[in-house]
């Protein structure tokens, strides 16, 4: 019974965290329409390797290290803010200059197919990945809390199924940003840029103010 009410707590943990990540699925695959699966897999991958990552160190900071904790949570909202803000803004700018690049190049003669745009996206850097992934899981160092009282296998065991149930969640993103990348050709960019400095701004104000 105890550990199915932990398995239970982790997958739910895992859920609550994981709706971050899962957003940004949603852009990075609005923003590659073709992406292959064995980028879906790395890119999901890395989500939730972060997803590990976090409750790990909490749980450390909070047994071993209250004092750094407690200098680092109230910067936790601000660090993703910013990193998303910045993300996003640069991708939807990006999306921008390709509308009209797109636009001058139809009114030069030079039009070309909805498809052929959707493929021509920009793909997210290996930089911006790490952006991504740091600032949806930073707020899971918090988790530390609530885990304080776990033995080190049970932080890991704990973290291991956060990070599993991220995997899931963030390829469902990704393979829904792809249909609907498809459709948007390069508006998908705008779209995504603007949704992560939204859920950038969603984090700061849940940090700051609530």
């Amino acid at each position: 019974m105890e550990m199915l009410l932990f398995t239970v707590n982790s997958v739910a943990l895992g859920i609550g965290l994981a709706m971050d990540a899962f957003s940004v699925s949603i852009t990075n695959g609005l923003r590659e329409p073709g992406m292959k699966r064995k980028r879906m897999l790395f890119i999901s991958g890395t989500y939730a390797f972060f997803q590990f990552i976090m409750p790990v160190t909490g749980w450390f900071l909070v047994r071993r290290a209250t004092d750094v904790f407690s200098f680092l949570e109230p910067a936790i909202p601000w660090t993703a803010l910013i990193l998303l803000s910045v993300i996003g803004g640069k991708m939807f700018a990006e999306g921008i200059a390709q509308i009209i690049r797109d636009r001058n190049m139809a009114e030069a003669g030079e039009d070309k197919d909805t498809e052929e745009g959707a493929e021509g996206f920009k793909p997210v850097s290996l930089s911006e990945l790490a952006g991504q992934g740091v600032a949806t899981a930073i707020d899971a160092l918090s988790v530390g809390l609530t885990t304080e009282k776990y033995s080190l296998p049970a932080a890991f065991g704990s973290a291991l199924i956060i990070a599993a149930v991220t995997w899931v969640i963030c390829m469902a993103g990704l393979k829904l940003g792809k249909m609907f990348g498809m459709k948007l050709a390069h508006r998908g960019a705008v779209v995504g840029g603007a949704i992560l400095v939204g859920i950038g701004v969603e984090i700061f104000v849940r940090g700051v103010f609530l």
